[in-house]
């Protein structure tokens, strides 16, 4: 199975359809009428539907069990075809579009069960996904392309060489990830004036996002946030917040963490803890999702 342990829990919306063909209208009649031999054609389908929809896990190996919030299967009857669609969704860290496709694909298995004795050329076609919502694409910003930013790691070791740079790095593999231009790379020591005196220069610059990682912690050396905080227009705490709270379901001593965001002008500053795991815990937890925050200014800009 896939490794879905980075991703975050969102709103997963899916709908699927399958159609069943039979070859006369004495089929179709017997359905209206409810005098198939084996039954209610369409109540059955639909519980077929709902029980392959939750147990979609123990039947596609590579699918995730997750919960199913809501699930909801309907039927048209249009001339020779039972038009079945299937709705489903969840809150969760993966989407559910094989749910709905398996769902939509067991109703018209039992429609075809229950029917054949009445009907020996009985189709089934057409299954597929009509509409899908939720993750990475419900994010997915063209004008990221255009967003230029600047990492920064705050370490005393690292601007002294003994030791080597992985957390900036892993942010910068991050951003490369979803297109965003690299301007700047730059490893400093934990001193206030080099900080305060970075982000100065790059938000006149007009660079639209400059990520520290490192000296978020609690040493007496860790100074980023105390550097940073006096200088932003804007605090934004919800985004420390989501870092913290994506963290703490991985580690209970991301509680420590002092991470910092906000807004200089229109330039969106962030500190994000300066170990490996934390800065790339702290990206998975915000991008592309905090990208939205360009498109709200652009929009604003325009009002």
């Amino acid at each position: 199975m896939v490794d879905i342990t980075h991703k975050i829990n969102t709103l997963r919306y899916a709908r699927a359809q399958a159609i069943v063909k039979v070859s006369n209208e004495h089929t179709i009649d017997a359905i209206r009428n409810k005098s198939v031999p084996k039954g209610d054609v369409l109540e059955m389908s639909k519980s077929a539907a709902l029980f392959a929809i939750k147990r979609t896990s123990d039947v596609i190996p590579d699918c995730h069990p997750l919960p199913i919030e809501f699930a909801s299967v309907s039927f048209n009857i249009d001339k020779l075809e039972i038009q079945i669609q299937v709705e489903v969704k969840t809150i969760y860290k993966t989407g559910v579009e094989v749910e709905a496709m398996h769902g939509a694909s067991v109703a018209a298995l039992t429609a075809y069960d229950m029917l054949k004795p009445l009907d020996k050329n009985i189709e089934i076609h057409s299954i597929k996904l009509l509409e899908k919502k939720g993750g990475k694409s419900d994010f997915n910003e063209e004008f990221r392309k255009s967003l230029k930013a600047a990492v920064i790691v705050c370490s005393d070791s690292i601007s002294a060489g003994t030791k080597e740079d992985f957390a900036g790095k892993a942010i910068i593999s991050k951003l490369e990830s979803l297109d965003i231009n690299i301007v700047d790379y730059d490893i400093i020591p934990d001193d206030t004036e080099d900080i305060v005196s970075k982000v100065t220069t790059l938000v006149e610059k007009k660079i639209n996002m400059v990520i520290f990682t490192g000296g978020t912690g609690l040493s007496p050396r860790d100074v980023t946030p105390e550097a940073i905080i006096p200088l932003l227009d804007r605090n934004i705490p919800g985004i420390a917040e989501a870092i913290r709270s994506y963290g703490q379901q991985r580690t209970p001593y991301s509680m420590l963490s002092r991470s910092v965001s906000g807004l200089i002008g229109e330039t969106l500053v962030l500190a994000l803890p300066g170990s490996t795991k934390g800065a790339k815990e702290s990206m998975d937890a915000l991008f592309p999702y905090i990208l939205h925050i360009f498109r709200v200014m652009e929009m604003t800009r325009h009002e």
